[in-house]
Formats: C-alpha cells, structure tokens, sequence
C-alpha cells in the first residue's frame, strides 16, 4: 500500500522537524513501528520500504506473525505488559523488552535467560504520569528498582520508557515526558535511551529527549474502533 510508505515519509518529517527544533541530530532518534493488531502483508511494506524496529505488545501476536515475516531482517522489541507465563514463548521472538517493571519478572527472565545462555537488553518502564490504570514503576522508586535488575547479570538494562500523560494540551503532558529525562539525570547514567512519544506526542517527546518513538496510528491508520488514537501501544491494567 502506498499510503503506509507515504505515511511513514510523513513520520520521519516529523522527527526530523522536531529534531531541528530541539537543537538535536536526527539520527539520535529512531522510530519503532507499533504494530498492535497491525497484519503481517502491512507490516511487511513498512519493512521493505525501510524500517528495521517493530513492537508488539500481545506474544500471541509475535508469535502469530513471526512465520509470516520471518525472511526479512528486523528486529522485534516487547512493550506490552509480561505476564510471567508468557516469559519462555516471548524470549523466542523479541531482543529486547522494554516493559519490565516488576522484580518477579525479572527473576523469571533471568531464570530463563541462564538456563539457554543469553542475555536480554531491557527498559525500565516508569509510570511518569502517576496514573493508576498505567504499569509501570514509580518514579521514586526506579533508582532501588534499578539496583535490583543489576544484581541479574542476563539482564542488560538499557534505559527507561514511559507512556507519559495523553492529553489534548501540550502543557499538560510535557511534566511526564521531562520526568522521565530527569530520573535519567538523577541515576547520573546519560547512556541510558529514552523510549517515549507514539503518534500523538512525539514532537514533544523527542523536544523532552526522547530516543525511541513507538508510533502505529500515524503510519497504519486507527485500528482501535471507538478508541483515542493514542492507545496503539499502551499496555494499562
């Protein structure tokens, strides 16, 4: 289909505007296509017309559409919430997950991860915005959270993700998105990438820092019937 190439032209205008804006190199921000309920045949025109990262937030899906995109070269992030019984089929698919916010999960993961010998790049997620329908850690309590995950040697912690207030108003969503660059700052760890902003907010995210963008409305149109357009990859309770 032409309109997700188009699409897809669209978004990366969009960062690369932001950028410019933010004072920042472009290439410092890399676009994650959210593939939530997404078909394998569209997914399969966003990667052949360029991009290289997909998320998915369900493992029934990863694993539903892994046969069917197996022969492209492309790499497959988690952002949905893990279910501790979901942990052995998820680590067959994906390199990194960028969700984990619960010390059970981690044990599991690593548990896993030791028994086959690997290691697994990882996000914090942090519920920045407060919300209690969101996952996610509280922000005061990332710096004991993040202790704790570098006690798993399996576990390779990249940085933080967060989902961030949704609103109408820009001003009321950027205090969650900055949050998120200032916990950075506080465990005093600059390395760590910033996965924020989807179709709704990502100017404001990359303006607050943000690294990664998890966009899928913007680029596969509203799959969500009745729903803000903003939910295409947020994982609530």
């Amino acid at each position: 289909m032409q309109e997700i190439k188009t699409n897809i032209q669209a978004v990366h205008q969009r960062i690369k505007a932001a950028c410019k804006i933010a004072g920042r190199d472009e290439k410092d921000v890399q676009l994650l296509l959210a593939t939530k309920t997404v078909p394998p045949e569209k997914i399969r025109i966003a990667i052949e017309a360029g991009e290289t990262l997909i998320g998915e937030n369900k493992v029934q899906e990863l694993r539903d559409k892994y046969d069917a995109l197996k022969d492209l070269r492309i790499e497959r992030h988690f952002i949905g919430h893990l279910q501790t019984n979901k942990i052995k089929d998820v680590l067959k698919y994906v390199s990194c997950i960028q969700s984990l916010d619960r010390v059970s999960i981690a044990q599991e993961l690593d548990k896993r991860l030791q028994s086959e010998g690997r290691s697994l790049d990882v996000f914090i997620q942090v519920n920045t915005s407060y919300e209690e329908s969101k996952f996610g850690v509280k922000p005061e309590d990332v710096e004991a959270f993040m202790k704790t995950l570098q006690s798993f040697d399996t576990l390779h912690i990249k940085g933080l993700m967060t989902i961030g207030l949704l609103d109408v108003e820009v001003e009321k969503m950027r205090p969650s998105l900055r949050l998120l660059k200032t916990i950075r700052a506080r465990l005093g760890m600059d390395e760590l990438l910033l996965s924020m902003g989807m179709s709704q907010d990502l100017e404001l995210a990359i303006t607050e820092g943000s690294n990664i963008v998890r966009v899928g409305t913007s680029i596969f149109g509203n799959r969500f019937s009745g729903k803000e357009i903003w939910n295409e990859n947020e994982n609530i309770s």
